[in-house]
């Protein structure tokens, strides 16, 4: 969707035909978002996270419409139409010149969270990496998400069979995922260590890229 090779302005620089791009993948609870906002902190990364390209939805448009036309009614929204909003999110960045894809990497959290949508996805970014949270200790997971909902006062997703379902969710649809980028793209960490040492391991992978 993004016009490949154009100039943004600056003579002579061209944007790549797809972006180059880390993935943060993990369960609800992992520490996703908390990894993908402090990589997005650094220079030279840029952060998009799924829930962001949910919160900036333009429902007046056919393709906000037609999200709302399913998360409304508590159903899947369909993989083509979460990556075509996506896109969308992108190119506005792109455009706004938040997101420079020659100079900088693309950090995505929450998306792509099916294989689907990893194949509908193939064609607009490169994978350099995916940095796996792992939380081998479900109880913690459950514990984790508890918290955040009572901080962030979200108490429906604060009861516990609304969290083992997005577990089971994630277990069945999402962790897929992994075996779709195959082992010598997948870094698993440990996601139970302070969030720094989480963030210094991925540093530390990535400048050695």
């Amino acid at each position: 969707m993004h016009s490949k090779h154009s100039a943004y302005g600056v003579p002579g620089i061209q944007t790549p035909d797809r972006y180059n791009t880390l993935l943060i993948f993990g369960a609800p609870g992992s520490g996703k978002g908390t990894q993908g906002k402090a990589l997005g902190s650094v220079p030279r990364f840029f952060h998009c996270a799924c829930g962001d390209v949910f919160r900036s939805l333009d429902t007046r448009t056919k393709l906000g419409q037609a999200f709302l036309a399913y998360s409304s009614k508590g159903e899947l929204v369909p993989a083509e139409i979460t990556v075509e909003l996506w896109q969308v999110q992108i190119e506005h960045a792109v455009n706004a010149h938040r997101f420079k894809p020659e100079l900088d990497y693309l950090v995505l959290d929450g998306i792509p969270r099916s294989v689907e949508q990893a194949r509908l996805m193939k064609g607009h970014i490169d994978v350099k990496k995916v940095f796996h949270l792992s939380c081998a200790n479900r109880k913690e997971l459950v514990t984790r998400l508890k918290k955040r909902a009572l901080k962030d006062n979200r108490l429906d997703d604060a009861n516990e069979s609304v969290i083992h379902s997005r577990l089971d969710t994630y277990e069945a649809e999402s962790k897929p995922v992994l075996d779709y980028y195959g082992p010598g793209l997948v870094q698993t960490i440990d996601a139970t260590q302070p969030p720094a040492r989480v963030l210094l391991e991925i540093l530390q992978t990535v400048t050695a890229l």
